[in-house]
């Protein structure tokens, strides 16, 4: 299969899943700022949840752009990542209606922590997939980044026994490491890019 329908089927399910979300805010009461601040949770949790998913889709759209073709293991690994990124949309709600209360925000910190994981084995999956001189194999390495976010989610969520807001500092913290898109496999897309034209 070519790398082109499983980066169309995953585009369609992320922008289901924010479609989702958004369709769970709700309008506030008024329109004084006191009406505003009642619906604040819920508004958090989506520019979270959001900027979560944007990052998971520019950077699967990089990775996906270093193969022409995929084999069964990156198909599976694949909908392993979209499994988890599509209970987003429920961890968001339960955690922006329990007023962000401890145990929401760990489940909250689980799925993104099983997302990672995930997204981790994804790239494992194509490097695997492909030649071991890879673009993709030679521009990650080791992946220290994709490990470092795993372990401050895997930090973070037992933290939320002692202080949610932290634990949500946590998942901040790796949402703005991911911010920029993955710079790694920039210079190979583009060279590959240059190539095919």
């Amino acid at each position: 299969m070519t790398a082109r329908r499983i980066e169309a089927f995953s585009d369609g399910v992320l922008a289901i899943l924010i479609t989702i979300m958004v369709l769970e805010l709700r309008v506030p009461a008024g329109s004084s700022l006191t009406s505003l601040r009642a619906v604040l949770p819920g508004l958090l949790a989506y520019i979270l949840s959001f900027v979560n998913l944007g990052i998971y889709w520019n950077n699967h759209h990089h990775l996906l752009k270093t193969v022409e073709r995929v084999n069964g293991w990156v198909l599976w690994a694949n909908l392993v990542l979209l499994f988890w990124l599509s209970l987003l949309p429920f961890a968001t709600e339960w955690m922006s209606k329990n007023g962000f209360a401890a145990l929401p925000v760990a489940v909250y910190g689980c799925v993104l922590l099983f997302a990672g994981v995930s997204y981790y084995l994804l790239g494992r999956a194509i490097i695997g997939a492909v030649p071991h001189d890879s673009m993709l194999a030679a521009a990650v390495g080791h992946d220290a980044k994709g490990i470092a976010s795993v372990c401050i989610y895997a930090a973070a969520i037992p933290t939320t026994l002692l202080s949610r807001w932290v634990a949500l500092g946590g998942y901040v913290i790796v949402a703005v490491m991911w911010l920029v898109p993955d710079r790694r496999l920039a210079p190979g897309i583009e060279e590959r890019e240059a190539g095919s034209e």
